[in-house]
């Protein structure tokens, strides 16, 4: 993360990014309520007050930075913000926001590209049909794998909607 930030260093398509996620985020009053309620907080390096601050004025670093998806977007600091600020959808904002710009953590991908080719995030391998044939389960799951040409379909939206060229930076 940048420590000083300089005016040309600023990126106001960021900040319009943010402030359409939430209009109120420009009353954002560095409480730290939403930090102080996160979770996540708890346990990683997130700090989501700091990520609001950055995102209000348009410092290109916070796409970059882990933080941005720590979020489980379990909505505490949405509903605890005494300015009624969408923090979480914020959040998303910014992720979005990162994977069009190239940020993306290679797990990610990694599942982005299940989902590409399963239509699922969990491929079901012939160890997971055994068992659940063996638990009295239909061999798959009732998802894109028992019905080949929903999957079709959903792979023609992906492309459509060009996901997989989002996931190949």
């Amino acid at each position: 993360m940048t420590s000083v930030v300089r005016p040309q260093e600023l990126d106001q398509e960021l900040t319009s990014i943010a402030k359409q996620a939430s209009s109120k985020i420009v009353e954002c009053i560095q409480c730290a309520t939403c930090s102080g309620s996160c979770p996540s907080g708890r346990r990683t390096a997130l700090r989501t007050r700091m990520i609001i601050r950055m995102a209000v004025m348009g410092v290109r670093d916070v796409l970059s930075m882990d933080d941005i998806w720590f979020c489980t977007t379990c909505y505490n600091c949405s509903e605890r913000c005494p300015r009624g600020i969408e923090i979480v959808d914020v959040l998303i904002a910014l992720r979005n926001e990162a994977v069009k710009r190239g940020f993306m953590k290679d797990r990610h991908k990694e599942v982005a590209k299940l989902f590409i080719e399963y239509g699922h995030s969990v491929p079901i391998d012939d160890a997971r049909r055994k068992l659940r044939l063996k638990l009295g389960l239909s061999e798959v799951p009732p998802t894109t794998h028992m019905y080949p040409e929903a999957l079709r379909e959903f792979k023609g939206l992906l492309a459509d909607v060009g996901f997989d060229k989002l996931i190949s930076r």
